[in-house]
């Protein structure tokens, strides 16, 4: 009768859970390219930082997405990455203080401002997501 249970998960994959894969994929692979263009000619290493996100959401997607049964480990891996980035966008006012003000260093800031932003809203809507995958179960 558990394998029956099983089979009945997998064969019905929401919509919402197939649209928070596809945007896991998506922020994914957003933060990659980010991280990569913003550090064409720089010599730090700090400007991979979004593509050092963006790559365990890309494959924690990529893993959802093939194996349906373990969807729900990867998609909260996935988020802890989210939150990663959301609590590493507030480096951003992290320059108030300096004498070069927050956007004395624009490529950086606009990173961080990103990370914020971005990694907000992905995290907030991975967890209506969950409280919806959970009030359907």
């Amino acid at each position: 009768m558990r394998i029956q249970k099983r089979k009945r998960r997998t064969d019905k994959i929401k919509a919402p859970n197939k649209i928070m894969i596809s945007i896991t994929l998506i922020y994914g692979i957003f933060l990659i390219a980010w991280g990569a263009f913003f550090s064409i000619g720089s010599d730090s290493m700090t400007s991979w930082i979004p593509a050092f996100i963006g790559v365990p959401i890309l494959i924690s997607g990529l893993l959802a997405k093939k194996f349906p049964l373990k969807k729900k480990v990867w998609m909260h891996i996935a988020v802890v990455f989210g939150l990663l980035a959301f609590i590493g966008g507030f480096r951003f006012f992290a320059a108030m203080g300096s004498e070069e003000g927050l956007w004395g260093n624009p490529k950086a800031a606009s990173s961080q401002l990103m990370l914020l932003i971005t990694g907000g809203l992905y995290t907030a809507k991975c967890i209506c997501s969950f409280i919806e995958a959970r009030k359907g179960s």
